[in-house]
């Protein structure tokens, strides 16, 4: 299925899946054009992809895979899904087993009221490679899903044979000194880490309206802006649609004053790790990095925004397969 297939689906159509079912795209609830349904994205991808389910540690999982070859777990960022690696998912598919995960409380995973801790996270990661019959995996993980990533190595480190984490590493108490009023020319201002801490009024805001948050982010934190094109967006606006979808992924963010504390009670990991960060991230990434594991390979990106996975997948797809071997 190609990219134009699926923006017909996205427009309405009805998608099928990758056992030959049915599955009708999910309409939209803010005006932009329908998503495809999961199965149908997965399917749309070359390497044999297929949407699926896991019950494990209290909650249900969802997950793309396909490949063969070592497991490689893929670990999204906010506000995004699964998606956000398809441009890579084929290419690694061709050296690895991967399988791309929707993380508690995003895409078609369970929405708890809690456990959004990293900590808690990386318990459910643990427990889907377990479920999958894998004693040990390798993880690549943006944004949130680097935090994920890190947590894993810290507390399940016999899980984890390496891990790659792209523009963000764990949280520390350095995230204590983010401004909410920047200062004039600052590179970078994240207004959604105190927007998404407070209780029930982002759900009020952003239900319905899912599509101007996914612009503003896309438009304002890439360099090529069409890296994310309609397509992506109208996914991750579904996505991020409802008011449990909101709240899940706000969890995220809420839950950063526990990371902070959890943070404090761990030694550096000592399994290989790779960094990668754009150049406004990859100063101050480098040195948390640095901190935080002792055997690190350091890459900065230039000329690419903070979702460079859809911005410069072949350069991704480069350091991921030389990182993973």
């Amino acid at each position: 299925m190609n990219r134009r297939n699926l923006i017909a689906l996205g427009a309405g159509a009805v998608a099928a899946t990758a056992t030959g079912t049915a599955a009708q795209a999910a309409p939209s609830t803010d005006g932009a054009p329908a998503a495809p349904s999961a199965a149908a994205l997965a399917a749309s991808l070359p390497g044999g992809f297929a949407s699926r389910y896991a019950e494990v540690n209290g909650v249900r999982l969802h997950y793309v895979a396909g490949g063969r070859g070592e497991p490689l777990f893929l670990l999204h960022g906010w506000p995004e899904t699964w998606w956000e690696y398809h441009k890579v998912m084929p290419a690694l598919a061709t050296r690895y087993r991967v399988i791309a995960v929707d993380l508690r409380g995003a895409g078609g995973s369970s929405k708890p009221a809690s456990g959004y801790d990293k900590k808690t996270m990386a318990g459910d990661i643990a427990a889907l490679a377990a479920k999958l019959g894998y004693a040990q995996v390798n993880v690549a993980g943006h944004d949130m899903g680097a935090m994920v990533a890190y947590s894993l190595a810290a507390n399940h480190p016999g899980v984890v044979k390496k891990i790659a984490l792209l523009d963000v590493a764990h949280p520390n108490s350095g995230y204590y000194e983010f401004r909410m009023l920047p200062v004039p020319g600052a590179p970078f201002h994240p207004w959604w880490f105190a927007f998404n801490q407070v209780a029930q009024l982002p759900e009020q805001l952003v239900t319905g309206r899912s599509r101007f948050l996914i612009d503003w982010m896309f438009d304002n934190l890439l360099v090529n802006q069409g890296a994310v094109n309609e397509l992506d967006r109208s996914i991750y606006a579904l996505a991020y649609s409802t008011p449990d979808a909101i709240r899940g992924g706000n969890g995220w963010y809420k839950a950063l004053g526990q990371d902070i504390a959890d943070n404090e009670t761990y030694a550096p990991v000592t399994l290989p790790v790779l960094g990668i960060a754009h150049d406004v991230f990859y100063p101050s990434f480098a040195a948390t990095l640095s901190a935080q594991a002792t055997n690190v390979q350091l890459v900065q990106i230039a000329n690419t925004g903070h979702y460079f996975v859809e911005e410069q997948p072949q350069v991704v797809i480069q350091h991921l397969t030389s990182f993973f071997g």
